[in-house]
């Protein structure tokens, strides 16, 4: 009697005996241009990232799961589960003075949930257009947003500076509004904070969708593109690039951020029943625009190519609710398969879904099942005159973005010892384990137990690290006629046998270039033209306070009575005026009267607060 009292009040403790939603917390942590090879558990051991990899070896790790090349096209594609080709993004990133944005047509992966019963919040990166309120977060589903509608800022003083030229404004944003108060405060640890808020905050009668994308470890302003706390980059004293050595106190605040979420979500009782996706959203970029030093070994390219470097990405996947978890998954998977993924995993009616190009993998994650997917499209981009598909284990690419450079190979990093404690003990690792304990009392007094609940242990570590570190040969010693030179023509690779894409088979397998191309015919079909628009110098944020705006729905104007009636004027025209009203106060008030100085001073920040004072946005 008194051992059915005591579990009873272990249970009601732990919160397993709490009322809860019956469909699963779905909470999604982005990373930001992260290569493959800076989580540790890929077999880097440079950069120890222990939260992330205690949470892949309990779970799934995702070891062909592709992404778009670019920032913009991949979270559009997460949130419409369609491949740019078929809503306009398949073209750069929507750049920051550009008036475009993702279809308000579109319906979005937040919409879906929030019918379903979800409270839904996204915190961090946006990208997806801002240059009317319609296209921001919380007029596409969200119900909150905290963080920056642009591509990337300082990780301190979030400012943006626009990337091809020069217009510099503020950046963060809680829902609608400008958010000053997080002037100074790191990016990082602003928006774990905002996820720990918004967890202790949450009312679990109803499900969550978290939607977490971090700046990191993207590139920050071109003055200081690499930015940690310095007691964080003290600790990589191993590592002698000064760049990469921030590069990996970025990544390593990144870590402490999802071991952060993980135990806010015990601490609230929702873990038990959440599903938690970690994924990068594109390859890293060694070098070029928005450089942060980041490594895709051992594979070829970088972000905003084609190549498995920029498109082959990190993705590991948490949940109880996982049939056959501990293991590395080779199942092809697309970022395009997420909505109708979380969708079922929500239980959505799959025929209210819209017509899509993801494909639902829950069984193929949870139960281990054959992948439903058979070929990706890495993308169509006629403008930038590059593109390629994959059918099964051929992989067909043509262009180059940036007349080469990206089409090499980087490096590999130092090698060190794997540190299996340090994951043991994350506190990712730790707070699993006591949901484990927890599952486990419970699974004794249930008439179905889960026997694969068990906590995982260094034999488990060290295999599952050793099934998802990809090996090949060296590049450098094939042949010249084996050899990829897009400059020059389309390029063949089976990537079951040549993941690094070091031999090039177009000459010898001329009936699979032929089919694949066809494939390619056949997505052009149903293609539609990029939505990419010129730059607008009204976008300017010299215009707005200083701060990146919706600019198009804003109105500037001064409002002057005359003969009983408004006029408006424009905001080039009212920076103007309020100059001249500067020039007269001085002319009237005179500098040189010492008397009238404060008096000055006030009428200047007047005349100077006259733009903003008539800004609506």
């Amino acid at each position: 009697m008194w051992r059915s009292w005591f579990v009873f009040v272990l249970l009601v403790e732990s919160g397993l005996m709490e009322m809860e939603s019956p469909s699963p917390n779905i909470i999604v942590i982005m990373a930001d241009d992260m290569g493959f090879n800076d989580v540790s558990f890929h077999g880097s051991s440079e950069i120890p990232t222990p939260n992330i990899d205690a949470l892949a070896y309990n779970g799934v790790i995702l070891n062909s799961h592709y992404t778009q090349s670019l920032c913009t096209p991949s979270r559009s594609t997460f949130l419409t589960g369609k491949y740019p080709i078929h809503t306009g993004m398949q073209h750069s990133v929507i750049l920051e003075t550009e008036p475009w944005g993702l279809p308000l047509n579109e319906t979005l992966l937040p919409e879906l949930l929030k019918n379903k019963g979800y409270a839904t919040h996204a915190i961090g990166k946006w990208h997806l257009g801002f240059f009317k309120k319609d296209y921001t977060p919380t007029f596409r589903g969200f119900d909150s947003h905290f963080g920056y509608w642009q591509g990337y800022q300082d990780y301190y003083s979030h400012m943006t500076k626009a990337t091809y030229s020069g217009e510099i404004g503020y950046d963060m944003r809680r829902n609608l509004e400008v958010d000053y108060e997080a002037k100074g405060k790191y990016s990082t640890t602003l928006f774990t904070e905002e996820a720990v808020k918004l967890i202790r905050q949450h009312n679990t009668s109803k499900p969550m969708f978290l939607y977490m994308a971090h700046l990191a470890p993207h590139a920050g302003l071109p003055s200081e593109p690499l930015q940690a706390p310095d007691e964080e980059v003290y600790k990589f004293a191993h590592i002698l690039d000064p760049e990469r050595r921030v590069y990996a106190a970025m990544v390593s605040m990144l870590d402490k951020s999802v071991g952060d979420v993980v135990k806010a979500l015990r601490d609230r009782r929702m873990l038990q029943n959440s599903v938690i996706l970690f994924l990068s959203d594109n390859g890293a970029a060694p070098t070029g625009v928005h450089a942060n030093r980041g490594s895709n070994y051992p594979f070829r390219g970088m972000k905003h190519s084609a190549w498995e470097g920029g498109t082959r990405n990190i993705a590991a996947i948490w949940s109880p609710l996982i049939k056959k978890p501990r293991r590395v998954s080779n199942h092809l998977m697309h970022i395009s398969d997420w909505l109708p993924t979380f969708s079922s995993i929500a239980g959505l009616d799959s025929s209210k879904t819209p017509k899509i190009d993801g494909l639902d993998m829950w069984k193929s994650i949870s139960e281990d099942e054959s992948s439903p997917r058979t070929e990706i499209l890495y993308n169509i981009d006629d403008t930038g005159r590059w593109g390629g598909v994959r059918q099964g284990e051929w992989k067909y690419v043509y262009g180059s973005t940036s007349n080469g450079v990206k089409d090499i190979w980087y490096p590999s990093n130092v090698i060190r010892s794997y540190d299996v404690d340090q994951v043991l003990s994350s506190k990712t690792a730790i707070t699993l384990a006591g949901l484990i304990t927890q599952q486990n009392i419970k699974n004794k007094h249930s008439d179905s137990p889960n026997e694969d609940l068990r906590i995982i242990n260094k034999r488990d570590v060290e295999d599952l690290r050793a099934k998802a570190t990809i090996f090949c040969d060296d590049v450098e010693d094939q042949l010249d006629e084996n050899k990829c030179d897009l400059l020059k023509s389309p390029c063949l690779f089976n990537i079951y046998d040549d993941p690094c894409e070091s031999v090039n088979l177009a000459k010898r397998r001329p009936n699979i270039v032929h089919n694949l191309e066809q494939l390619l015919l056949e997505y052009r079909k149903d293609m539609v033209p990029a939505l990419n628009q010129p730059a607008d110098p009204a976008a300017d944020p010299v215009l707005w306070n200083n701060t990146w705006s919706s600019w198009r729905d804003c109105k500037n104007v001064v409002k002057q009575k005359i003969n009983g009636s408004f006029s408006s004027v424009s905001a080039m025209n009212l920076g103007l005026i309020a100059c001249s009203c500067v020039v007269v106060l001085l002319m009237v008030l005179g500098l040189s009267n010492l008397a009238n100085k404060e008096r000055l001073k006030e009428e200047q920040r007047k005349a100077q607060s006259l733009l903003s004072e008539n800004t609506v946005c």
